[in-house]
């Protein structure tokens, strides 16, 4: 086993909603496979408009029904025999050269819903229904804010280790070549499933500098809203989905934009500079290991909350969060 394989702690799949398309690439009559949470899946969008996402082989006899599929009002069609099958429940409600249908004719249907410019899906481990949910943003789609500028990026790393950059307040210093951390405040919610990070700082524009505020919303692994605050009447926005393909690669969907009035002021270098962030990660993230029990120093605080708040998005037990105290050396979790 090479070395790489002995360091790394495998994390399971974490449970919560997850891209698997941009709304504008799903249109009606679409068919579509895609492949994400090590599953070989179809994602269609029915005659009536619902994306509806089930799975890819008929139990007939096995086709997929992702390539050749076609869109049959609210069903999918196999190619292979004509088997129609229901996009919201999964269940065969047409077999074009039989009366009767099989108990067992029907694909595992997932639950789906569309906002914010995305379709998601829903995944736990322990095939449970939707336990929460997460906000539409009213600034996508909005007549004052501009289009949205749509990024598409893949990756080997941990879905956990790609939302953990937020609360790694260090690496900005390092990695991204931040030479003073504005002042950073971490509040989580009532129900623990959000969580909220603001920094405040100076912005400097064409047009004078301004006070800002960096405000990073998480709704469970993989979802985020970060939002530059702080100008007269305008803003701007980069909202996130990071989806895993499989436990050890993600696919990271990230819509940009702008009040109109913003967008030609600071919108591009938001943009900008937030492609390149990742791209600097990107490094980081293909040649290190998820460490399951890091050994964590008394200033990484944020971290240490942030593997605590991690563990509930998983049905199957994590590892517990390590320090050491640097006076004694003892270790403590």
């Amino acid at each position: 086993m090479a070395k790489r394989e002995q360091e790394h702690d495998q994390l399971p799949m974490p449970d919560g909603w997850f891209a698997v398309e941009w709304s504008r690439g799903l249109h009606d009559g679409d068919v579509k496979p895609i492949h994400y949470f090590g599953e070989d899946l179809v994602l269609f969008r029915t005659r009536g408009g619902q994306a509806r996402v089930l799975d890819a082989f008929c139990p007939h006899l096995g086709a997929h029904l992702g390539h050749g599929g076609r869109v049959m009002g609210e069903t999918l069609r196999c190619p292979f025999h004509g088997w129609q099958y229901d996009g919201a429940s999964g269940a065969c409600t047409h077999i074009p050269y039989c009366d009767e249908i099989p108990a067992r004719a029907r694909l595992r249907a997932w639950d789906v819903v569309e906002k914010n410019g995305m379709v998601f899906v829903w995944l736990h481990a322990e095939g449970k229904p939707p336990q929460w949910d997460f906000p539409e943003l009213p600034e996508i789609g909005h007549a004052d804010w501009s289009e949205p500028r749509l990024v598409d990026h893949e990756f080997e790393a941990p879905i956990q280790d790609t939302h953990e950059n937020n609360n790694d307040l260090v690496h900005f210093q390092y990695v991204h070549g931040v030479v003073k951390m504005p002042a950073t405040e971490i509040e989580y919610s009532e129900n623990g499933r959000h969580y909220r990070i603001v920094s405040h700082g100076e912005t400097q524009t064409p047009f004078g500098t301004f006070d800002t505020s960096l405000v990073r919303d998480s709704f469970g692994l993989g979802l985020t809203a970060i939002r530059l605050l702080g100008f007269p009447e305008a803003g701007l926005l980069m909202f996130s989905s990071t989806t895993p393909i499989d436990e050890r690669r993600v696919h990271s969907r990230w819509l940009l934009t702008a009040t109109r009035n913003m967008v030609d002021l600071a919108g591009e270098e938001f943009m900008r500079n937030l492609t390149m962030g990742v791209q600097q990660d990107l490094v980081i993230w293909r040649n290190k290991v998820h460490r399951g029990r890091p050994v964590l120093c008394r200033a990484d605080g944020y971290l240490a909350q942030f593997r605590q708040w991690a563990r509930q998005f998983y049905s199957q037990p994590v590892g517990e969060v390590h320090t050491v105290d640097p006076v004694n050396r003892k270790e403590g979790a």
